[in-house]
């Protein structure tokens, strides 16, 4: 549709203002006034997103205003903003929008259950950003336009223009602020998309928990039988790879919410790595597509997608209906079974093992996954990295809120909860490669199927999980990890720091009942050492 709109309402008194235009437009738009701005070999628009390749989570803040300063679980990741300084910004934000010589705003819908779903408008100055925000949320109907006259949320991107960091509480020239009374969002100095996306997130994980409503960062895909699955995971954990299932069909690949109801996709789109992408993404990248801070050829205008000489979080943004097996509208039951991935890079924890009640809601707030050398400079030795509820930096609210809700979710609908291991299990020195992508695949297929169901388990004597004694279509010997290690003294000591790590990370929660569902508190020095006796 192609209109431009009267946006007086939010202090624009630019004129055009162009709203909801197709996506050519978009591409004439972007190839016409924003340099770098090329056609891809596969017809995708290739943008930059300036110096920020990636989301600034130390510049974000949050406005300290009395109807929402209560609820938000303060500190390193939700950092308090005056709301004078958030006046001051949002007014910056305004002035260099209406200087510019064309305006972009983009409605569209966060959610795809029409009861719970948020009306969001998105002013932008840049042809890349409007496009991006159309693929990423759902797009409306030309009939259901007039709703936005009153948006729920409204971002004002003005990320091409400087914060002023002189002002009080701002630390650089990029400042990323959210206003959960106001349901506003400034961005100013940075370009990357992905700021909007995830502030839609994080408004979408304080306004929900606050209706009972658990919102979740994870993927969802469900059976033919209409079996519902969630993949919780971290970046490197394999949770677009696993939801990528043919047989199954997608809901989504990143963020959700759970009603009373069922499950819903937040999103109207994907945003997924193109780095050495699967086939799955490189088909959808084609006329429509963002592709971000990519390396093409000059005369073909081939990609490079081995490249990550700009930065290794090249990105491509695009319309959910582009994947062939997505479901439409994006929505299914309550789950059936939920799969929390970590790769670990300490090679102790099994490649899958069934959690309890206590023990799902702690790995839940863990969030737990290792970073391992080569991925960042500097790291040289495996790294644990705690993330709770598996998207911490997206949580405005305290995770047991979230875990709460959670909890009860599992309990009401008998929904069974997995850790599954796709990092090493074995020594790393000596396993040189990942747990196989085929044998993980027979893992989930096993847990989907609930072929794992009716299998003897063992109990971990350090975590206290169950772990199974078979699997089909893998070697049973590799579902016990000591096994897996010649040097059983070497073995000891990993597990022991891992266990270490767990407890040490836990102590950030002194008053969470779900301590009790880790691992031992005992010393290592008095833990012994695991015997995983085959079953005859």
């Amino acid at each position: 549709m192609h209109e431009i709109i009267d946006a007086t309402a939010h202090g624009i008194t630019l004129s055009p203002v162009f709203r909801n235009i197709s996506p050519a437009k978009l591409y004439e738009e972007a190839l016409r006034h924003e340099v770098g701005s090329a056609i891809s070999s596969s017809g995708a628009l290739i943008v930059s997103s300036g110096a920020h390749t990636g989301r600034s989570p130390q510049d974000k803040r949050i406005v300290c205003e009395n109807i929402s300063a209560k609820n938000i679980c303060w500190g390193d990741v939700n950092m308090p903003l005056d709301e004078h300084t958030y006046e001051a910004n949002r007014e910056r934000a305004i002035d260099y929008l209406n200087s510019r010589s064309r305006l972009y705003i983009i409605d569209g819908y966060a959610g795809w259950d029409p009861k719970h779903r948020l009306k969001i408008r998105t002013i932008c100055s840049r042809a890349y950003h409007a496009l991006f925000m159309q693929n990423l949320l759902i797009r409306p109907s030309i009939e259901e336009l007039p709703e936005f006259d009153t948006p729920d949320v409204v971002i004002y991107n003005a990320g091409r223009f400087p914060a002023n960091r002189y002002l009080n509480g701002i630390s650089s020239r990029a400042a990323i602020i959210l206003n959960f009374s106001k349901k506003e969002m400034v961005i100013l100095g940075s370009e990357y998309a992905g700021e909007m996306k995830k502030g839609v997130f994080t408004m979408i994980n304080y306004l929900m928990p606050l209706k009972g409503i658990l919102s979740m960062h994870c993927a969802a895909t469900v059976g033919k039988k209409g079996d519902t699955a969630l993949f919780f995971g971290l970046s490197g954990t394999g949770k677009t790879t696993l939801s990528s299932d043919p047989s199954r069909m997608l809901i989504g690949d990143d963020e959700h919410c759970w009603t009373k109801d069922g499950v819903f996709n937040v999103e109207g789109g994907c945003y997924a790595k193109c780095i050495h992408p699967p086939d799955e993404i490189l088909n959808c990248i084609r006329f429509g597509t963002v592709l971000e801070n990519v390396v093409y050829n000059e005369d073909t205008r081939i990609v490079e997608y081995g490249d990550g000489s700009i930065t290794e979080n090249t990105r491509a943004a695009y319309p959910i209906s582009y994947v062939p097996n997505a479901t439409f509208p994006c929505v299914a039951d309550h789950p059936r079974c939920i799969i929390f991935l970590t790769c670990d890079a300490f090679g102790v924890l099994p490649p899958v093992s069934k959690l309890n009640a206590k023990q799902a809601m702690y790995h839940f707030v863990s969030g737990y996954t290792a970073k391992i050398s080569g991925t960042e400079d500097g790291i040289t030795e495996p790294q644990a990295t705690f993330s709770p509820c598996f998207g911490g930096a997206f949580l405005p609210l305290h995770p047991s809120r979230y875990a709460a809700l959670l909890a009860e979710k599992i309990k009401q609908h008998d929904v069974s909860v997995w850790l599954v291991n796709t990092g090493w299990v074995g020594d790393r020195s000596e396993k040189k490669e990942r747990i196989p992508l085929a044998t993980t695949q027979a893992i989930v297929r096993a847990i989907l199927d609930g072929a794992l169901d009716t299998v003897t388990f063992l109990t971990d004597p350090d975590f206290g999980f169950a772990i199974p004694t078979s699997c089909p279509n893998i070697d049973n010997d590799l579902l016990h990890p000591e096994l897996q290690w010649s040097n059983k003294e070497k073995f000891r000591r990993s597990r022991n720091n891992l266990v270490d790590l767990f407890i040490k990370n836990f102590k950030k929660y002194p008053d969470d009942s779900y301590k009790n569902g880790g691992p031992s508190q005992e010393p290592a020095a008095s833990r012994k050492l695991n015997s995983y006796a085959r079953k005859a």
